[in-house]
């Protein structure tokens, strides 16, 4: 199958960590990264430059972030009417692999996170357009209630539209993307740091917690694997 068939096939979370070869990768979010302890700035430019020259890393893909003790790869499809992942990034992210393998960098898939800003409005639109001009974002290809910046940079904010006003409850809140083999750690130090589990209504999907003054927050998973994990 060529990179171009590829590029079309949609792949699911569930179906990215179920496919053999991937476990360097999770899904969290806003696609599949993988965090490479690179130890210094120097070993992460190597390994940019040996990513930069595979044949399907081309078009502004893959995103990375370099610092001085890791690199951060990450994996998503875009185009006019799809915002995800495909056959392509399965690919590709089986070759960033075993070029990291080869140049003997150990991959640390519990290190990757995103995080994403989540408004509940009752105007949606109205509240969408502010914050699409305020943040410079763009609309989200094929799903209307998020922005993204077309950059590739800044966390993603998420549209939940209200059908009465909510004043027991905070209406900005954060969701943290996190591998689904860390959400339960994640969970119990938010909670062992004056936190506690409002819902997990949702779970495996997704916990709501809060701070000690109410503040909410949600940690979420994308294609969980394993059996829902106890937390409280």
């Amino acid at each position: 199958m060529t990179y171009v068939e590829n590029e079309i096939q949609r792949i699911k979370p569930r179906e990215f960590h179920e496919t053999a070869g991937l476990e360097d990768w999770r899904v969290v979010g806003e696609g599949a990264c993988a965090y490479f302890r690179t130890g210094s700035f120097a070993v992460g430019v190597q390994l940019v430059q040996a990513i930069a020259e595979l044949p399907a890393a081309g078009n502004g893909r893959p995103d990375i972030d370099v610092r001085g003790d890791g690199v951060n790869v990450r994996l998503i499809t875009l185009t006019g009417e799809f915002f995800g992942l495909t056959g392509r990034d399965v690919e590709l992210a089986r070759e960033i692999s075993a070029v990291a393998r080869r140049l003997e960098i150990p991959a640390d898939p519990s290190a990757v996170q995103t995080v994403q800003v989540t408004v509940d409005a009752l105007a949606g639109p109205a509240v969408v357009e502010f914050w699409r001009a305020l943040l410079g974002y763009q609309d989200r290809a094929g799903s209307p209630e998020d922005l993204v910046d077309p950059r590739r940079r800044g966390a993603p904010f998420y549209f939940q539209e209200l059908d009465r006003p909510r004043p027991e409850r905070n209406t900005l809140h954060v969701d943290v993307w996190v591998p689904y083999d860390q959400a339960e750690a994640r969970i119990a130090a938010a909670i062992a740091a004056g936190g506690r589990l409002v819902s997990d209504a949702e779970a495996p999907g997704h916990w709501v917690l809060a701070d000690p003054e109410g503040n909410e927050a949600c940690v979420g998973v994308a294609g969980w694997t394993g059996p829902v994990p106890t937390v409280g």
